[in-house]
């Protein structure tokens, strides 16, 4: 009989064998399919969602299809990776370890994904969220290693990121930016009379109310650029934009048609606008910011936002951050198109220097955002007749300048609305609004000066406005149907070439109606119909307006040209000084580091100050900053939020700083008017 050699016993701690190894990579590709389809519905689905919604993030930046592309694949694959990186080093550990390891994974990842839909089905939020979350991961893990269904739907849902990178390229508004559809466009028809140069400048998010004063004129003390432009043009006060978003608003003005559907303001989407209408006769140079009307064959645009790749990953994992967390995000995702400055993009400053010895751009040239310093230094008379066109983000969110142009920080998370919150929000956009009027006045000196002033077309607009009333702060449909005064109205003002006095004209414009007028200015005939009307024509009939919050549906909106709006009540404590009073109390100041060494001449001051009190200080409790022994500002305690018992008070007057450090103290007021001082820390 023949001897028989038994095999040692098996050791399950050690990777597979020859004979396990076809089996063994099978588990482990199943494996990774069903974490491709966790990490597809976890990451890929919602971030690709919202960026294939927002094509204004991508023409902001002026990414490219290639970077486009790189970034729709790394969100697709890259978060897969560590995943399948961790899978591997647990290889060796045996198939119990593999096993332990993959469920885990399971469980996080569904943890994660019940994060974000306990967010839109329930009122949850922070650690009672991530509580709820945790079971229901811990949960579906145990259901995965229990039974096989589980197993099977995800292994089919490994398609998913493909599915929805293909929904992404092919379906959704940012479509166009990727896989453009030429460029097309109908060229204006030049008749008889002068061709002149158009200078237009398009502000942003900037409501009429907000420049008027108590006489319902141009405030000619607060803003008096706006002022002297009201005084040598026409004003048409009752003029409205036609949506509050303004990937709507901007083609509705540069097309003369209202919003019919929701494209992308990318010239595949809109071939027929004002820049093929002139660029035919016209040299074009445009400053566009979250559009990309103009077509590369009609004009360049020399300035550009931060881009590359970079900033898209950098950007795109911000606001993955956002989706994934257990809170509601308060950041308007409008609030990352910040306008860089002149040195930030590496510009020299416009020409000619401002010849006001108090404006701060002889010494802080670079808080010039980059787009206006290429603008005002192309504003050179040219024998071609010449579109000069400017898309600012001005005074648009995140305000970050003080009305002498210097520039101050702030938290992202800040809110914008709710008891404090709004008041403030207001205060800050008109510091800003106050910075826009010296652009204003920089633009009408320089046009002057190179002699372009008389003989231009100049437009000055917004595309909307924005609602500070409480309660219904903001641009969306609930601020339309409250506060459409401040939504809807805009700032309308042109100047005709030789145009010296200024007039008004209250018809009832609506933005459609820019480009008929333009076209009528400057004698060239449009190929196509337009919903608006020259303003050299008869006004229309109608008294009411249409607004579309969404394209396709518009919203009509009654009434006239709105009244002023009372300027923000100054507390009677600010610009007094302060003794030696009582000490009382505490606070913690976020950015206190910011006051002992403060430039003033690199442009920065700590306008903002914020931070927290203690538990015990009640809700509407008035507490005062001042700086180097004076009140700057005063700013209540708001309800607790998620960053606590907060104030946030803003310090808008440059006299308060000093070069070097500064003293910052902050008062509890009593209801009697006392003060106690705070310790800070």
């Amino acid at each position: 009989m023949a001897e028989r050699t038994l095999a040692p016993p098996r050791d399950h701690t050690a990777g597979p064998d020859r004979r396990e190894r076809p089996q063994w990579w099978r588990s482990e590709l199943a494996r990774l399919a069903e974490v491709t389809a966790l990490v597809g519905l976890v990451v890929t689905q919602p971030l690709l969602d919202v960026l294939g919604r927002s094509p204004d993030f991508f023409l902001f930046h002026r990414a490219s299809r290639g970077d486009v592309l790189l970034l729709v694949a790394l969100i697709a694959l890259a978060p897969t990776v560590p995943f399948a990186l961790l899978g591997a080093l647990a290889v060796p550990a045996g198939r119990l370890i593999r096993a332990a390891v993959h469920t885990t994974f399971v469980g996080l990842l569904l943890a994660a994904l019940a994060v974000q839909a306990g967010r839109h089905v329930t009122p949850l939020r922070g650690v009672p969220l991530l509580v709820v979350a945790g079971v229901a991961g811990a949960a579906g893990a145990a259901a995965h290693r229990r039974w096989r269904a589980p197993r099977r739907v995800l292994r089919v849902a490994a398609a998913g990121p493909l599915v929805f990178v293909g929904l992404f390229l092919f379906a959704s508004p940012a479509s166009a930016v990727v896989l453009p559809r030429g460029e097309g466009g109908a060229a204006g028809i030049a008749g008889a009379g002068a061709h002149p140069p158009v200078v237009m400048i398009v502000l942003d998010e900037l409501p009429l109310v907000s420049l008027l004063g108590p006489d319902g004129r141009i405030d000619a003390e607060r803003y008096p650029n706006f002022a002297a432009l009201a005084a040598g043009s026409t004003w048409y006060p009752n003029a409205t934009g036609v949506s509050g978003w303004t990937p709507y608003a901007l083609p509705a003005m540069l097309t003369g048609r209202y919003p019919e559907q929701g494209a992308a303001p990318h010239y595949s989407q809109y071939p027929d606008n004002l820049f093929t209408a002139l660029g035919g006769l016209y040299r074009i140079k445009a400053e566009e910011s979250i559009t990309r009307l103009c077509p590369p064959s009609r004009c360049e645009q020399a300035t550009t936002p931060e881009q590359g790749l970079g900033v898209l990953v950098r950007e795109s994992g911000k606001l993955m951050g956002r989706i994934a967390a257990p809170v509601d995000s308060r950041v308007d995702p409008e609030d990352s198109y910040r306008e860089r400055t002149a040195a930030e993009a590496g510009l020299d400053a416009a020409e000619p220097v401002p010849d006001d010895p108090k404006f701060r751009w002889d010494t802080l040239d670079d808080n010039q955002p980059a787009r206006f310093t290429s603008f005002l230094a192309g504003l050179r008379p040219d024998p071609r007749p010449t579109l000069h066109f400017l898309h600012l983000l001005m005074p648009h969110s995140p305000w970050a300048y003080l009305p002498s142009g210097a520039h101050y920080a702030a938290p992202e998370d800040l809110p914008n609305d709710g008891t404090g919150w709004v008041d403030l929000a207001r205060a800050r956009h008109l510091a800003q609004l106050g910075y826009t009027d010296r652009l204003i006045g920089e633009t009408l000196r320089t046009l002057r000066a190179t002699g372009l002033y008389d003989k231009a077309l100049v437009v000055v607009t917004a595309d909307h406005g924005v609602s500070f009333r409480r309660d219904w702060q903001g641009r969306g449909m609930d601020a339309i149907e409250h506060a459409a005064n401040e939504v809807a109205w805009v700032p309308m003002f042109v100047k005709e070439p030789g145009q010296r006095a200024g007039r008004v004209d209250d018809r009832n414009w609506e933005h459609v109606d820019l480009l008929p007028t333009i076209a009528d200015e400057t004698h060239m005939r449009v190929p196509w119909q337009m919903d608006g009307r020259s303003a050299k024509a008869a006004p229309r009939e109608r008294a009411d307006k249409r607004f579309y919050d969404r394209p396709g549906q518009p919203v009509t909106i009654t009434g006239g040209v709105p009244a002023p709006l009372p300027p923000p009540a100054a507390d009677p404590l600010v610009g007094t000084r302060v003794g030696n009073v009582p000490v009382g109390g505490s606070a913690t100041v976020a950015n206190r580091d910011a006051f002992d060494a403060v430039d003033p001449a690199r442009g920065g001051l700590p306008a903002l100050v914020w931070g927290t009190v203690p538990d015990d200080v009640p809700d509407g409790t008035r507490l005062a900053v001042a700086v180097n022994g004076t009140v700057g500002a005063v700013a209540p305690v708001v309800p607790p939020d998620a960053g606590g018992r907060r104030f946030a008070a803003f310090l808008p007057d440059d006299r308060l700083f000093a070069a070097g450090a500064n003293r910052l103290d902050l008062y509890r007021v009593g209801d009697d008017g006392a003060l106690r001082r705070l310790t800070l820390s």
